[in-house]
């Protein structure tokens, strides 16, 4: 396998984007190898690496779909959920607590 072109911050050349800048045009890698990547040095640790994609070889985004729209819908629910008392909390219920913060710290709620 070859080796990647690496490139300094700021100073790839045109025809190359990041996944990010890519969905930023409506476009996707679809499939394709990272062409590059980009270091960005930093003291006394491992520079920080973004991977580059060409951008004439990227897809187009594909469109939202009805069935999709419902599955990301209930998705957000469920985070929303209490597995403890089964109401939607109306927040993402943090994974650090497992529960919404009312049966996580029943004490402090009552006061």
């Amino acid at each position: 396998m070859a080796a990647l072109p690496v490139y300094r911050w700021h100073l790839a050349p045109d025809g190359y984007a990041t996944r990010r800048q890519l969905r930023a045009r409506g476009l996707r890698p679809g499939g394709q190898d990272v062409a590059a990547q980009l270091e960005r040095p930093r003291s006394r640790r491992r520079p920080l690496v973004a991977y580059l994609y060409l951008i004439d070889q990227a897809k187009p985004v594909r469109p939202m779909t009805p069935a999709r729209w419902a599955a990301l819908a209930k998705a957000n629910t469920a985070r929303r959920t209490c597995p403890a008392c089964g109401r939607d909390a109306g927040y993402v219920i943090p994974t650090s607590l497992g529960t919404c913060v009312t049966c996580a710290y029943p004490d402090e709620s009552a006061a």
